[in-house]
């Protein structure tokens, strides 16, 4: 019985070393990335904002591969955004969007039919409207992803929140908080994580820098 204790005891310390050296071999070290390019109107939530129309998302026309950036990073980009819950949220589809505007899609730069937030208000009552482009995609390592989301007062027109910016895995502070975020994602039971799979994985990395513009949206 001694001899087995002395075994049991043995092989628990020897698996516990073997967590520790990965944990080590996974450790994070570095300041993380810090999204600066949001705009506040104020540092809560107007009341009168609880339903939000979300229009498709977008991408500059310059990028080349946007029409397949767009198709991958929606579902990303509505997942990201109801985990938030600070609005009821009513996805517009393009086919409703071409039935009520005459356009599949609008952006944010667009200059806007006079009647269009109008319309949406008519259409799905919502109060605010949230616009998204895609900016930047670059789905292979290094990966680069660019956002720009602007929601708006669907009664006054005012931007209520904006963020635009460049997540840049070969920027360390993108890297620490990519690798951070996947850490603390890492499903129970997993005896041999790496965060760093997080800068290889377009999904993944879009789910990191989408959690990170949205956790700037001023809290109700």
């Amino acid at each position: 019985m001694m001899q087995r204790n002395r075994l049991f005891a043995l092989s628990l310390a020897f698996l516990l070393a073997g967590c520790s050296s990965l944990m080590v071999e996974d450790a994070v070290v570095g300041p993380d990335f810090v999204p600066r390019n949001v705009f506040l109107a104020a540092p809560q939530l107007p009341k009168s904002l609880r339903t939000v129309a979300v229009l498709p998302l977008t991408a500059d026309p310059r990028l080349a591969d946007g029409a397949a950036g767009i198709m991958t990073l929606e579902p990303v980009l509505r997942g990201e955004l109801t985990k938030q819950l600070r609005f009821e949220l009513i996805f517009i589809s393009p086919q409703q969007l071409r039935e009520w505007t005459q356009r599949i899609s609008w952006t944010s730069n667009d200059e806007l039919p006079p009647s269009f937030f109008e319309t949406l208000r008519r259409h799905v009552h919502c109060d605010g409207v949230m616009f998204s482009q895609l900016t930047q995609y670059q789905a292979y390592p290094p990966l680069s992803l660019g956002w720009h989301f602007k929601l708006v007062d669907g009664v006054s027109a005012q931007v209520v929140w904006a963020a635009d910016e460049i997540f840049d895995s070969r920027d360390k502070a993108v890297s620490n908080s990519a690798r951070r975020y996947q850490q603390a994602s890492q499903t129970m039971g997993n005896t041999a994580p790496d965060s760093k799979i997080i800068l290889t994985s377009p999904d993944r990395f879009a789910h990191y820098s989408a959690a990170a513009l949205f956790g700037t949206l001023p809290p109700r």
